[in-house]
């Protein structure tokens, strides 16, 4: 199973966005092991958690992990995802009530930004 790692400035909730913005995905959840975890490095609550992961519901599906950097984005995605929809425009304005920002409209599909700016477009699925 492969993996992608996003760094942002607040893992739990760009994570949250994710989990929602992705059919079949959503933000591991956090057993005793996890929260044990957490407290050894002196963290009380999961929203504090500085890496964050994402999984398939089911399936082998890529994992996302969501890491806590200081600094903010500065310069273009290191991984920049596209999501495929039915319908292009009631997909961006779900995602825009999710959190993302819509940027453009490019012919027949729209750029977006998550919540933290990281860019991702909506395509017409094929």
């Amino acid at each position: 199973m492969s993996h992608h790692r996003a760094f942002c400035s607040h893992p739990a909730s760009l994570a949250r966005f994710w989990a929602a913005a992705l059919d079949g995905y959503e933000v591991a959840p956090y057993d005793d092991g996890e929260l044990e975890r957490l407290r050894r490095e002196g963290i009380e609550d999961p929203e504090d958690d500085p890496s964050v992961l994402v999984q398939p519901v089911s399936g082998a599906a890529p994992r996302l992990f969501f890491n806590k950097v200081p600094e903010p984005k500065s310069a273009k995605n290191r991984v920049h995802l596209d999501l495929w929809a039915e319908d292009v425009g009631a997909e961006a304005e779900r995602l825009v009530r999710l959190g993302a920002t819509r940027t453009a409209r490019i012919e027949d599909w729209v750029a977006m930004a998550d919540p933290e700016g990281n860019e991702f477009d909506v395509l017409p699925a094929e």
